[in-house]
């Protein structure tokens, strides 16, 4: 059990530098690309276990290590994407785009990408990691197992309370945006009419309803600009609308940072 959740830790590991990576090479910028605040992806972490456990008798078939690799580690994304949907009310990548996909959750060209990194993974990395762990004596890894098990329970029980307050926050948005159109709405209807009066209280109900919009949607990003800037694809499927207003909102500020990372850089 000590060596599982040690491999748990250490892949969860290797594979948000991954995201990073890749992220970095997209995008131009640091971007912790986790769901969880520390530098871990659990579901790598899960991914690698679940297919050492299951595959590694096969190491000597490449064939069959590779079409098992690809079988599990979809089937692993596919229901990962859909429980985090169904529980957070978020989808936190979406795959559409891409052909041969399915529900957004999976796609054929990282189910084959994730095939051959785990083949890799299987024959060339996990050994030398076996052999890392083989020389730590137990005295020492058990107090580190210990000390990370705790932060990454405290981590999960922080980003669920984040998730929780995004959604909260989507909420309110979604009220004043309705407000705002009624006001509008009747704005339009007033002025029609004629009635100064009524009009210069619209307006004025107009332009607090507009402040309030903008104030959620800085406070939206400042509490949540982690999530946002690492799942720049996330939806959500009570508040699609305002989700997309704060998607733009945020690649606005990244595009900003990126031109002064380049510029300050050539």
């Amino acid at each position: 059990m000590e060596k599982i959740i040690c491999l748990f830790f250490i892949y969860a590991f290797l594979g948000w530098c991954t995201e990073v990576i890749y992220a970095g090479v997209n995008r131009g910028v640091f971007v912790n690309r986790g769901f969880l605040n520390g530098p871990i992806c659990p579901i790598y972490g899960f991914g690698v276990l679940t297919v050492l456990i299951c595959l590694l008798p096969l190491h000597e078939n490449l064939l069959l290590l590779y079409v098992g690799s690809v079988v599990l580690t979809s089937l692993l994304e596919l229901l990962s994407g859909f429980l985090m949907e169904k529980f957070f009310h978020q989808r936190w990548w979406d795959y559409s785009d891409e052909p041969f996909n399915i529900g957004g959750y999976i796609c054929l060209k990282f189910s084959l990408l994730w095939g051959f990194a785990c083949v890799l993974i299987v024959e060339v990395v996990h050994p030398l990691i076996n052999q890392v762990l083989a020389s730590v004596p137990d005295r020492l890894s058990l107090p580190f197992l210990l000390v990370f098990s705790s932060v990454f329970v405290i981590d999960n029980v922080v980003t669920v309370v984040t998730v929780a307050k995004l959604n909260q926050r989507l909420q309110q948005l979604d009220e004043v945006a309705r407000a705002l159109r009624r006001v509008s709405d009747a704005f339009g209807s007033v002025a029609a009419d004629g009635s100064i009066a009524l009009s210069d209280a619209n307006e004025k109900l107009r332009e607090d309803l507009r402040a309030k919009h903008e104030e959620l949607i800085a406070l939206i990003h400042m509490e949540q600009k982690r999530l946002l800037n690492a799942f720049p694809n996330i939806q959500s499927r009570k508040h699609r609308e305002v989700m997309e207003e704060i998607k733009a909102h945020v690649r606005k500020k990244l595009e900003k940072k990126y031109v002064q990372y380049r510029s300050r850089r050539f």
